[in-house]
């Protein structure tokens, strides 16, 4: 018999080297439905930010990744962090392949965030997607209809 002793404690999901992920700078038009001026989109989704992004208000908010041509991924790497208010945050992942004429969920997870506990969610989604000329994140950041603003440290694709 083959044994060993594993940890019980949580280990986060350390960032990836920067080298794997796809810039999107270059390879894509960022749609979003709201953005606080001095937090902008562009803080979660390049390489040298790292304020991060946050709405200009509460309520849901979608962050879309428009490709100029389709892209293949295996990797979508999320950070959000809340260190103030407790809350059940919800986000959905999807993709297209034709536009946004029709999509494919990815993942819908929920998460509750508390200042005195748990403040941070990585996310580290493998993934084998073809074709894909659209990618969607969607935020609820209080599904109880609070006012929570929702905001996201960093969001890279591979």
């Amino acid at each position: 018999m083959r044994k060993r002793i594993i940890s019980t404690s949580h280990h986060e999901t350390p960032f990836p080297d920067q080298e794997e992920w796809l810039n999107v700078e270059k390879l894509a038009e960022v749609e979003i439905t709201s953005e606080d001026a001095d937090y902008p989109i562009e803080s979660a989704l390049l390489h040298k930010r790292t304020s991060g992004w946050r709405a200009s208000g509460n309520g849901k908010q979608i962050i879309r990744l428009i490709f100029s041509y389709p892209q293949r991924l295996r990797r979508i790497w999320l950070k959000f962090v809340e260190t103030e208010t407790e809350r059940t945050q919800e986000y959905v992942l999807r993709w297209s392949a034709d536009g946004g004429e029709s999509f494919v969920e990815i993942v819908r997870q929920q998460w509750n965030f508390s200042p005195h506990g748990s403040t941070c969610e990585m996310e580290d989604h493998r993934v084998e997607l073809s074709a894909i000329t659209i990618l969607e994140l969607s935020i609820i950041p209080d599904i109880s209809g609070g006012n929570a603003v929702a905001s996201l440290s960093q969001f890279r694709i591979a």
